[in-house]
């Protein structure tokens, strides 16, 4: 076992270990700057995707708070599922490889929103309506998530 020297053990001088604070606050602050950016952005996907299927069925124009029992659902669902799947961690926001994470975060948390929607409806829950609230939301977010990448979160 090696011996530690009696200069590994000095603590650093209070200058240094301001500077080495202030680096790693510098470090979080833009960290959780991109995680609200993304998360800003994921939720506004969202409620157009929510807005969309309104307007798809010719009922946005006298939908109005109706539009919520889909949008919380669908957002609660993806705020629950898409942080296990990594989607707001830097190194994977910063590469284009990693755009599958959004994508497949929405296809699992789809069934788990429209479940949540048909329970808190407690109405039946459509085959046909799970799969295009998660397909359409799943490339809506890997679209914008894209278009996150290409503009402000490549490696450079």
């Amino acid at each position: 076992m090696q011996e530690m020297a009696a200069s590994d053990l000095d603590p650093l001088p209070l200058s240094e270990l301001w500077v080495r604070i202030r680096a790693l606050r510098m470090r979080f602050d833009a960290a959780m700057k991109t995680v609200g950016v993304l998360f800003a952005g994921d939720v506004l996907v969202l409620a157009l995707v929510t807005a969309y299927g309104f307007a798809s069925h010719g009922e946005l124009g006298s939908a109005g708070g109706r539009m919520l029992t889909t949008f919380v659902p669908l957002a609660a669902a993806w705020l629950l599922v898409a942080p296990h799947l990594g989607v707001y961690q830097r190194e994977n926001t910063a590469d284009v490889r990693q755009l599958w994470r959004p994508f497949w975060a929405m296809v699992l948390a789809g069934p788990f929103a429209a479940w949540l929607r048909g329970a808190w409806l407690n109405s039946p829950i459509l085959p046909t309506f799970v799969v295009i609230l998660g397909g359409v939301s799943a490339l809506s977010l890997t679209f914008w998530r894209f278009l996150y990448w290409a503009f402000a979160g490549r490696k450079r």
